[in-house]
């Protein structure tokens, strides 16, 4: 196993590892080290079915036993527990501009960690390329941890015990989409978790932001969404963020903790692109966490 930095201390490319078979525990061991490290890991040509992507990733932890969206009967994949990434609907065929699915996932062009509105939100995130656009679709990540060590001091201590609640419904709000159902409602109801977090593997501080917040414990509504709206144009300066261009077969993992990413736009109505994501659970609420 090889593990090489790509142009920015927090992603690195990893090579010499076959996913389609168990990895022994010393090479498990090192992903996880090298994830510690850098936070996002690119593994290329990894030709991965759905079963053996799930098993690389129940092997590093466990997995999130569902998945958040609307329309959640309409499955196209076999996996309960796996996340259909695409622009398909459950017959494969691409999803109509109008279509409510389509709408809802727009949302993951804003910047966000992968379910921090989830009691236990994630760990690791690992997105696997079946097919992609000629053009377009990117996924940009931003280091959380560099993000906090270059705020002022000042600003670290206002920052350093707040608490914020997250929510589904928050981001899709943003683009003006609130066709929800009662049953949705309730399962997105809004949880809280630290805007500061201690990340365990490296001991580091990271800010813990997301489109999916909605309110700061103690603050005004406006109040607190124009401090998310100044950390979250720190904290995605083009010097903190990495965009990853699509290879058919690329596996990325990276750690929701220390991290933020988004998708990019592309021709969705007009070209596939068919992206599969296992998500492992964290080890509890961050309310529960070192601080």
């Amino acid at each position: 196993m090889r593990v090489q930095p790509i142009g920015t201390d927090f992603v690195a490319e990893v090579s010499g590892l076959d996913l389609r078979h168990p990895l022994s525990p010393t090479q498990l061991a090192a992903v996880e080290a090298a994830a510690d490290r850098h936070a996002v890991l690119v593994f290329r040509g990894q030709d991965l079915d759905d079963d053996q992507q799930m098993a690389f990733g129940a092997a590093l932890g466990p997995l999130e036993q569902e998945t958040a969206t609307v329309d959640a009967h309409k499955r196209r994949l076999r996996h309960a527990q796996m996340n259909d990434i695409s622009n398909l609907d459950e017959q494969g065929r691409l999803l109509a501009a109008d279509d409510r699915r389509r709408m809802f996932n727009l949302g993951n062009r804003l910047w966000h960690s992968d379910s921090s509105f989830k009691r236990v939100p994630a760990k690791y995130s690992m997105l696997h390329a079946r097919s992609v656009p000629p053009a377009g679709g990117n996924t940009e990540f931003a280091d959380m941890r560099a993000a906090w060590d270059a705020l002022p001091g000042p600003e670290q201590e206002r920052l350093r015990d707040l608490v914020a609640d997250h929510s589904l419904i928050f981001s899709r709000a943003m683009l003006g989409f609130g066709e929800f159902t009662e049953e949705e409602r309730l399962k997105f109801a809004p949880v809280p978790q630290r805007l500061v977090r201690r990340h365990p593997g490296s001991g580091r501080l990271s800010l813990y932001l997301s489109s999916h917040i909605g309110r700061i414990h103690g603050m005004e509504v406006p109040e607190a969404m124009a401090l998310l709206r100044d950390l979250t144009e720190h904290a995605t300066q083009r010097h903190f963020v990495y965009a990853h261009e699509w290879r058919t077969h690329d596996l990325v993992l990276w750690d929701n903790r220390c991290t933020l990413h988004r998708a990019r736009p592309f021709e969705d109505t007009r070209y596939r692109r068919d992206m599969r994501r296992v998500t492992l659970m964290d080890s509890a609420p961050t309310l529960e966490q070192a601080a």
